[in-house]
């Protein structure tokens, strides 16, 4: 039985060169896999071009990068407009579909029980970063059914060191596999599906498996096969997939690896990953995930946070319209617009997010006539609308987001609300200029065209 071929890497990429061939830039040179492939997105970025780029020699390998920088593509690969990822998404996933198991897959063209994981293609994407390190890292967990990101690195020619610093589901799953004094058996995806990459980010209950999200996403259930050795769910059309155990024992060096702060980060739960079996494609391409504060890396992750926040935002406060997490905030600033109907709502809107999302540090909020994603009409707002001795709110010494630089010791950070509404009372009037004038703006530009 064939795999789905909608559900292949390589069936998407193939379809989006031929559909959207000027959104990608594809380099046959050899590149080194030494920062070249940061440095190539980060230039490319200085121009303001965020690509899917597909280099076809980065030391041998084929590498595919950058998917997730623009809100465009991740609009197409939901099949909406950017304005409607958060609700798409948000429908889509709860389609969920239970894993199909399948026979055979092209993820086991190639099944290796004696491990080098030297011969792995790994990318340096920092001077910073400690080592080569796997970014596009989804470690599988059957004990509950669950998916997360977990930057790994080269420690032996069988072991990979790993964090599990978001003390995530899969922490609390290694705490009771460490109470049993047992190694918990897991499997690393290293490439799929893009939205199969997306479900990984997915917010969700212990023990709901975001398999059954990627199914939704995908819009059929996802074809998967066992494992080798430990049976664990994998895709059946994953580029890579590492089977083995998390030693809830050992500890091992690990970092610094370039973070989603835009800092070189320690920080680390030392984790060690005993390999047992390595499966691939035949044709495999690496599709790595670019570190630090890349778009690409903030995308990939705060999409699904958005969509679940601005669900339960809207829901609960009919007058909220839009939420953003800009990038220049990293995971730590969101945005939201409302159209405030009571004195006081925007600070119980702020309050709210600064207590469901446990990654927000500070929330501005502004009025519905503005383009939250729009940086510099936010900023314009906090300038002309925002007094800090009446409309700041701060509370203090509460649990942060571990890679924050600026947390104290203990990981806790305290978290503010700027209200940059217009308020009761506010008085003056925008300058505006009358939609004839603009109209014949316009007409006389075209004409110079």
């Amino acid at each position: 039985m064939k795999s789905d071929a909608k559900q292949d890497f390589h069936t998407f990429l193939q379809n989006y060169l031929r559909r959207h061939p000027e959104d990608v830039v594809r380099i046959e040179e050899k590149l080194s896999a030494d920062q070249e492939v940061t440095a190539l997105a980060s230039a490319l970025a200085a121009q303001g071009r965020y690509p899917l780029l597909l280099l076809e020699n980065v030391a041998g390998t084929r590498v595919a990068t950058n998917l997730f920088s623009s809100r465009e593509r991740i609009a197409r690969l939901l099949g909406c407009t950017p304005a409607d990822i958060h609700k798409t998404y948000q429908a889509k996933s709860r389609r969920a579909a239970n894993p199909k198991l399948v026979r055979r897959g092209p993820v086991m063209d190639i099944v290796e029980k004696r491990v080098d994981l030297s011969k792995l293609p790994l990318l340096r994407h920092f001077e910073t970063d400690r080592a080569p390190y796997i970014t596009n890292a989804i470690i599988v967990c059957e004990q509950p059914g669950n998916l997360s990101y977990h930057r790994a690195m080269l420690h032996s020619k069988t072991e990979l060191a790993t964090s599990l610093h978001s003390r995530g589901h899969l922490w609390r799953s290694l705490e009771i596999s460490k109470e049993k004094k047992q190694r918990l058996p897991v499997a690393m995806v290293i490439g799929a599906h893009p939205l199969f990459m997306l479900a990984a980010s997915a917010r969700v209950a212990y023990g709901f498996d975001e398999r059954r999200i990627a199914g939704g996403l995908m819009g059929s259930a996802l074809e998967v096969i066992r494992t080798p050795k430990h049976k664990i769910a994998v895709p059946a059309a994953a580029e890579f997939v590492l089977e083995g155990t998390l030693d809830p024992q050992a500890k091992v060096d690990e970092g610094p690896f370039g973070e989603f702060t835009g800092y070189s980060s320690s920080r680390s739960t030392n984790t060690l990953f005993r390999v047992d079996t390595v499966l691939r494609r035949r044709d495999a391409i690496l599709v790595d995930v670019l570190g630090g504060n890349s778009p690409e890396h903030l995308n990939l992750s705060r999409v699904p946070r958005e969509s679940e926040m601005a669900e339960k935002l809207i829901e609960r406060f009919p007058s909220v319209t839009r939420l953003h997490y800009p990038s220049s905030g990293v995971h730590f600033h969101a945005y939201v617009a409302l159209k405030a109907k009571r004195e006081g709502e925007a600070r119980q809107v702020m309050l709210a997010l600064l207590g469901w999302d446990p990654y927000v540090k500070t929330v501005i909020a502004v009025d519905d006539d503005l383009d939250v994603t729009d940086d510099s009409q936010v900023m314009w707002a906090l300038a002309t609308h925002f007094q800090p001795h009446k409309d700041t709110l701060v509370i203090e010494g509460l649990p942060g987001n571990a890679l924050d630089p600026s947390a104290s010791a203990a990981g806790t950070t305290s978290r503010m609300g700027l209200d940059a509404t217009r308020g009761p009372g506010f008085e003056a009037v925008r300058a505006k200029v009358s939609e004839r004038a603009m109209a014949r703006a316009q007409q006389l530009l075209k004409g110079l065209a």
